[in-house]
């Protein structure tokens, strides 16, 4: 199923013993076009600390229905890394996350989320793990500790950024579709024309040359016409 980043934004993170707060922002891999992180405000209860949530722990997240369930428990939750939204996610963090968890990681394997390609097969850990994987899970922890920081990108941040096409400056992103089984990001939502009165289109990610995040520019290789002639897109 998919389901919009703006529909998630708000929606309660229900935990197996009670609410943990609601989603404030989601973090997507831009170069793989995935949702890899929700961003949890916790509200009072943790003193409006927040959170990150890895898919690999979602059970369901129903489009519609404001909540968002997850197979942990509130003290998991709160004893787990703190995370610094004003700063980039730097890999070395994302490593400490998964530690704190057990999830295998997502980056270095074959697939969208690492040795699957969906995040919620890697929640479920193997009864024995072979030589081979313990190895090549050391292997990726020496690269995420030898690496730079590769920083993932907000959503909140992202949207609004404009959409220059071959051609010229055409429009705003708008919003975000993303796959509720593998997480990936189908489809940028993009507002045509006027922010208030545009029309909305959809582009998949494959039409994404690179985002400039000092110019809060998003380059797509399509040209004006062909990303305005799109199929209107009607939440």
């Amino acid at each position: 199923m998919l389901i919009s980043a703006r529909n998630l934004k708000g929606a309660a993170i229900i935990a197996r013993d009670g609410a943990i707060g609601e989603i404030d922002d989601i973090y997507f891999d831009d170069e793989m076009w995935t949702a890899r992180y929700l961003v949890g405000d916790a509200g009072a209860w943790l003193f409006s600390r927040k959170v990150l949530i890895s898919p690999i722990s979602i059970e369901k997240a129903p489009e519609g229905a404001k909540e968002v369930f997850v197979n942990l428990t509130r003290d998991q939750v709160k004893n787990s890394p703190d995370i610094d939204t004003h700063k980039p996610v730097s890999r070395q963090h994302e490593t400490a996350f998964m530690d704190y968890y057990g999830y295998p990681y997502y980056w270095g394997g074959p697939y969208l989320w690492g040795d699957a390609a969906f995040p919620a097969t890697l929640a479920m850990p193997p009864a024995v793990e072979s030589q081979m994987a313990a190895a090549a899970t050391a292997a990726r922890r020496r690269e995420a500790e030898e690496s730079f920081d590769e920083h993932l990108r907000s959503v909140n941040e992202v949207k609004g950024y404009h959409i220059s096409a071959a051609d010229g400056v055409i429009g705003q992103v708008d919003d975000f579709i993303i796959d509720d089984e593998s997480w990936a990001i189908r489809y940028i939502v993009i507002k045509t024309g006027g922010w208030l009165s545009g029309r909305r289109t959809l582009v998949g990610p494959k039409a994404i040359e690179g985002i400039s995040w000092e110019e809060s520019k998003m380059f797509v290789s399509l040209t004006r016409d062909q990303i305005a002639s799109g199929p209107e897109y009607l939440e």
